[in-house]
């Protein structure tokens, strides 16, 4: 069986190669791709050369286990059909539909215990949006709201506008969100997004801030500020907005990962002084302080519910043959408000 698949071969450069797939080991299964999801966040760090040195794509998958340097493949959401299965595996996986953590391709294998079988009521394009799900689930138990607080959402990408759809369902008192593109922050509003914010625009953000009833001057005034930010912007210089709007011992949750991206971040003042509390949110890991109630399989779980209840394959606006698919990052590279989310098709 040969594959067609997408390698990464310098920055801003894509190739697809053809290459011969081995023959099925005892306890492997051969996947034929239906779609796979580009993530415009990291994607765009590797199609760009911003991966940090010396560190592993994701320390828990092991199709992404190895460093960056060009050639690579990427990617990690697939969604497709069991086409054979090897000796050793049972039958019944033969025609399964199942999510894999795999880099794009139109035919990959794996083992059974690779991949994440669809439950029969979500569709190959709503199952596409699992690992992204998947990250707003756990950005949200790592923040976890309370009745009545102001939060606010920086950045309106797939994860952030999955992610303010799932806040629209709690009792805050308001929620906020903030995108430099207009479309973004009109599918914010869509969304039950009760406020967007242009943070390019200074009178959109002092705007924010009055209604935050933010002071001039730094104050330990309860209720002022934002009790919970979250920065999902992939912009470094977000960090210093978020450390302006938060309220005295208010969280910010950075789920953002910024690649060899850095920034001045002003911890002197506010940051300081407002005793904010900053917390890292990876999906490869679950706070220690949820483990004895939470694993990966009730993540994985509550996942597929807001997918079956938020509907996220709405949000498609590009569906490219991966043939075509130097087109579509090129497209995300030089004009990213042309794009919500694009999938591969094969």
């Amino acid at each position: 069986m040969k594959a067609r698949q997408l390698w990464f071969t310098k920055p801003q450069q894509i190739d697809i190669r053809e290459q011969q797939l081995p023959p099925l080991a005892p306890g492997q299964i051969l996947v034929k791709n239906h779609c796979s999801a580009i993530s415009a966040g990291t994607e765009m760090l590797v199609y760009r050369g911003q991966l940090p040195a010396g560190i592993a794509l994701d320390a828990t998958l092991e199709s992404l286990q190895h460093q960056q340097t060009y050639p690579l493949q990427y990617g990690y959401a697939c969604v497709g059909r069991v086409e054979k299965i090897g000796a050793d595996v049972a039958d019944i996986w033969l025609g399964k539909w199942v999510f894999a953590f795999q880099s794009h391709a139109s035919h990959f294998i794996a083992t059974p215990e690779q991949v994440i079988v669809l439950p029969d009521d979500i569709e190959p394009e709503a199952a596409v949006f699992l690992a992204n799900m998947e990250t707003a689930v756990n950005l949200v138990l790592d923040g976890n709201p309370a009745l009545g607080e102001r939060v606010v959402v920086l950045g309106q990408g797939i994860v952030g506008l999955l992610l303010s759809s799932m806040l629209a369902q709690f009792p805050l008192a308001q929620l906020y969100a903030l995108d430099g593109i207009a479309e973004r922050r009109a599918q914010a509003l869509h969304l039950g997004v009760k406020q967007v914010f242009d943070p390019a625009s200074e009178t959109q953000i002092a705007a924010l801030k009055q209604d935050l009833q933010l002071p001039v001057q730094l104050s330990e005034t309860p209720g002022a500020g934002a009790d919970l930010i979250y920065e999902v912007s992939g912009v470094p210089d977000a960090l210093n907005l978020s450390i302006d709007l938060c309220s005295y011992s208010g969280r910010i949750v950075i789920g953002s990962w910024y690649g060899n991206k850095s920034a001045n971040v002003q911890l002197g003042g506010a940051a300081h002084r407002n005793r904010i509390k900053f917390i890292s949110s990876q999906v490869s890991t679950i706070a220690p302080e949820l483990t004895g109630r939470w694993d990966k399989a009730r993540r994985f779980q509550t996942a597929w519910d807001m997918i079956r209840r938020l509907r996220p394959q709405e949000l498609i606006s590009h569906r490219i043959p991966l043939e075509q698919a130097r087109s579509i990052y090129e497209l995300l590279d030089q004009s990213p408000e042309k794009v919500l989310q694009a999938i591969i098709t094969y």
